[in-house]
């Protein structure tokens, strides 16, 4: 019998977590003259393929742009970074 087969396998998947797809700030710099982002705009840009639970905008990377972007959830940094450059953010509901 293999090695696989006799170790026990450990571990624990919650079933009901909720995943949500990772969007970096570097990300929106494809949206060059728009002033809203929303999670469509991402699904048609090709950004987002499955959006699972939800969307979730983390803060790696620079905009300089006064953008309102919706999404499900905001890392703190991006949040920071998205209204030092003068634009909002607006939390989706699930």
């Amino acid at each position: 019998m293999s090695l696989m087969r006799r170790v026990p396998k450990r571990g624990f998947k919650n079933p009901f977590a909720k995943e949500f797809v990772p969007v970096n700030l570097t990300m929106l710099t494809v949206f060059a003259d728009q002033d809203v982002i929303a999670v469509e705009d991402l699904i048609r840009k090709g950004i987002v393929k499955n959006i699972k639970d939800g969307v979730k905008i983390l803060g790696n990377g620079k905009i300089e742009r006064a953008v309102t972007v919706k999404a499900h959830k905001f890392s703190k940094s991006a949040r920071e970074k998205i209204e030092k450059a003068g634009g909002t953010c607006e939390v989706l509901e699930p």
